[in-house]
């Protein structure tokens, strides 16, 4: 492990910075960005459990807004009318007013210059981690071959269980020590017990699971109308990380029917879902995607699938292509018992969100090469498709470095943003010298991992005795930058 000292900043004055590539205008489908700079989505679990829009989520997105971003995207806000947890939905028509108050502030907070779109997502259940005694009396399914496996291993012992009852034999698999469960459950088994149940898109067994396809497309369209009507200025399909469509995309989804295996099988239902969003919306209104470069799992995607589904994205008429990589549940660790896997745990999340601990690449930027080569594959295939580069951003020259280099069209901070979200602004204005920089430590990334809502450790400790400041439900953050 080495760790990795933040980038030297120069800071341009006033007018290199009006001359800049990251402060001019680009088009995203029928609309302007006024500048290149760009706040990708972030959670800050500010909602109600019932998904609504709260005075805190109005407060966290009017704080960016006054710096004045190009672009400014909206947190993965869930596409069906189920429960989970506070974070933002869009499944029912009794959303749209809060969300159209939201759309009111940014535009009101930014004075007309930002830009905002909203991300929509789908997610199939992950449980908690039960307690070996709740798995095996509540959960586990009990079938001969259990029995069998058992009586076998018991028997080696003098304790015969092919007779016993099924109370028996679920108190004796309790009482197993983990290498003998090892020899009895299946891998899913296994998982369901040491990380907690999870579905995935190729558990097609399982009726629910083996019709998102014909489920997803009219689910994502009435999201889109939604966030039409409340006068979001664009949508964005969440495809990336570790939730349904990412699940569609990846090389690891082996479903035996027209959506999985294959490349162009496993980018279908991506595509019949974007064709079903722009029918929804028509062709004025913007339709990004958020995917991964590289998804950085064992047999998952390499930045080659990646390129591939960048063409086929920009040749079915997306607006724009957001990057970013990895985020898996296939690496995360294992959960406390009580909690639920986490995808940003593991080497792949690690990869998604780099800190400066790590290894000799670093974390600045490490997500430019292969948004670079996919830009390169889109730009081959004829198409001008705005490209958004994002991780590890956080000076003025790395992102026109990016633009001018041609590996992107829009560069976005996440990180640095949450620090500090006047920076944009700062920057334009000849005062980046006042710019409250990133550390890249994740403090942020952890209040997450525990649905905590989320601040930054550089300011949410400052000033808690000002008149009317915000604190956390514990009472000991500060819940708005300064």
């Amino acid at each position: 492990m080495s760790r990795h000292p933040l980038p030297e900043a120069r800071w341009p004055d006033a007018a290199e910075a009006a001359a800049a590539r990251w402060f001019s205008p680009i088009r995203i489908g029928s609309i302007e960005l006024e500048q290149r700079t760009w706040v990708p989505a972030m959670v800050p679990w500010r909602a109600t459990e019932d998904g609504v829009v709260t005075p805190e989520v109005l407060d966290w997105y009017e704080r960016f807004a006054r710096g004045q971003p190009g672009g400014l995207v909206l947190e993965a806000t869930g596409i069906r009318d189920v429960p989970s947890g506070p974070l933002l939905r869009i499944g029912h028509d009794r959303f749209i007013p809060g969300l159209a108050k939201l759309v009111d502030v940014v535009h009101s907070a930014s004075a007309g210059r930002t830009r905002v779109f909203i991300q929509v997502i789908d997610f199939l259940a992950v449980k908690r981690r039960p307690t070996k005694e709740a798995y095996f009396r509540r959960f586990f399914t009990l079938t001969d071959r259990h029995r069998e496996a058992l009586h076998t291993i018991m028997s080696a012992v003098a304790h015969p269980f092919r007779g016993a009852t099924d109370d028996e034999i679920r108190e004796a698999l309790i009482q197993l020590p983990d290498d003998q469960l090892d020899r009895i459950l299946t891998k899913g088994e296994l998982e369901a017990l040491r990380y907690g149940y999870r579905e995935r898109v190729t558990d097609t067994h399982l009726p629910h699971i083996r019709s998102l396809p014909q489920v997803l497309p009219d689910l994502f369209a009435a999201a889109a109308r939604r966030a039409q009507a409340a006068g979001f200025d664009g949508v964005e399909l969440h495809y990336a990380h570790a939730y349904t469509m990412a699940s569609f995309l990846s090389a690891l989804n082996t479903r035996g029917d027209r959506y999985g295996g294959a490349r162009e099988n496993r980018v279908r239902l991506p595509l019949e879902v974007f064709r079903a969003v722009r029918q929804a919306v028509g062709d004025a209104f913007p339709v990004g995607v958020r995917f991964l470069t590289e998804e950085c799992i064992s047999g998952g995607n390499t930045v080659e699938d990646s390129e591939y589904f960048g063409v086929a994205f920009a040749r079915a008429g997306f607006d724009y292509l957001s990057l970013s990589r990895g985020g898996k549940f296939e690496d995360a660790k294992q959960p406390k018992i009580g909690w639920a896997v986490y995808p940003y745990t593991g080497p792949s999340g690690w990869e998604c969100m780099p800190t400066t601990l790590g290894d000799a690449r670093g974390p600045f930027g490490r997500n430019v090469e292969a948004t670079a080569r996919i830009r390169r594959a889109v730009r081959a295939a004829g198409f001008d498709t705005p490209v958004v580069a994002t991780g590890g951003i956080s000076t003025f020259d790395q992102a026109e470095a990016i633009l001018a280099c041609g590996d992107a069209d829009i560069v976005g901070a996440a990180r640095q943003s949450l620090a500090d979200p006047d920076w944009y602004l700062k920057i334009r204005q000849g005062r980046g010298g006042e710019v409250r920089r990133c550390t890249f430590t994740n403090y942020c990334e952890g209040l997450d991992q525990m649905h905590k809502q989320v601040t930054c450790k550089l300011w949410d400790r400052v000033a808690l005795d000002e008149p009317g400041v915000a604190r956390s439900s514990d009472g000991k953050r500060r819940l708005i930058a300064p």
